[in-house]
């Protein structure tokens, strides 16, 4: 091939990763109303979201023949089912937060979820925490505090209000686990991870589902579909695609566009938007991530320097550096 071609090949790349991601984050940010407008209980939907997802890609595997020389272990695919175990319950935390808060707080709330990773890594794997993650820790701390907007009415016993935010920190945390386990799956497409773990989601949420109240859904069908067509198959496709072309960097900012957009058909949809003080909450987590995912340092002295030492996309069944429903 000549240079020629392998530059415009090289460029074809910049250009196709960004427009991918934002694509994938843009639908991203759509899940909770395809949620709410399904009219299913959380559980139920995740259960649907698990079958609809499971067909779409196993037939997207197959074509693709992924299934060919797979990579698996009966360790790693044992660590892929551990780590779908926390995925499909993280969906069911998130999606129960919709409705006690709202698709805005329990999104951004939920975005804590590279906050749990690091504290996840020191606490099983003695990953040392530096006095520059600690910082950033803290400011992510202070941004959710103003994010959550909790009231003295909100202290008072029965708050739905508070539950809803203590599942999306849930949700957030199960989120963790389950990257720091998907993590160790190396050598494996992310798209078989992903089936393996969507797969596994149909028994397991077996038992929680209630499918008599399947026949009442009507139109709910559609969204319940296009939460397993498009927000589990065309999405991590595009996801998934865009991660082997972008550095850390730009998947980190780009991760951002996800809970942009939930903010905004929030509004759009059902008329929800933050306050001013939740909205002063926004940038601090929003920064606090891309310092944890990027090592940003605080240029503390005019000599000292900014180191970045970020890590590489993760093989995870959601998503690698950032924070997918």
């Amino acid at each position: 091939m000549s240079t020629s071609s392998t530059a415009d090949a090289a460029a074809r790349q910049e250009t196709r990763g960004p427009i991918e991601l934002t694509a994938a984050m843009l639908l991203s940010g759509t899940i909770g109303v395809f949620v709410v407008e399904s009219g299913a209980s959380p559980f139920n939907v995740v259960f649907y979201r698990c079958v609809f997802g499971t067909l779409f890609l196993g037939l997207y595997c197959l074509l693709r023949g992924f299934f060919k020389n797979h990579g698996f272990t009966p360790k790693k695919l044992g660590l892929a089912a551990l780590g779908g175990v926390f995925i499909v319950f993280n969906w069911a935390f998130l999606f129960e937060s919709y409705s006690k808060t709202s698709i805005s707080v329990a999104t951004v709330v939920y975005h804590t979820q590279p906050f749990f990773v690091v504290l996840l890594g020191a606490l099983l794997f003695k990953d040392r925490i530096t006095a520059q993650k600690a910082g950033w820790l803290l400011v992510a701390f202070l941004g959710l505090i103003l994010v959550a907007g909790v009231s003295a009415s909100d202290l008072s016993g029965g708050s739905s209000y508070l539950v809803g935010l203590g599942y999306a920190l849930i949700a957030a945390l199960f989120y963790g686990l389950s990257t720091i386990i998907t993590k160790r799956v190396t050598g494996v497409k992310p798209h078989l991870i992903a089936l393996v773990q969507v797969l596994l989601g149909i028994p397991l949420l077996l038992p929680f589902t209630q499918l008599g109240q399947s026949t009442h859904l009507g139109s709910g069908w559609a969204w319940l579909v296009g939460l397993g067509f498009i927000h589990t198959g065309v999405m991590y496709v595009l996801m998934y695609s865009a991660y082997q072309k972008l550095p850390t960097s730009k998947i980190a900012v780009l991760a951002f566009v996800y809970p942009a957009a939930a903010m905004v058909c929030d509004w759009a949809v059902y008329g929800h938007h933050v306050t001013w003080t939740q909205a002063l909450g926004v940038p601090l987590i929003v920064a606090a991530s891309l310092g944890t995912n990027l090592g940003w340092r605080p240029r503390l002295t005019p000599t000292s320097r900014s180191v970045a030492a970020p890590a590489e996309p993760q093989q995870a069944g959601v998503s690698g550096n950032s924070t997918t429903a």
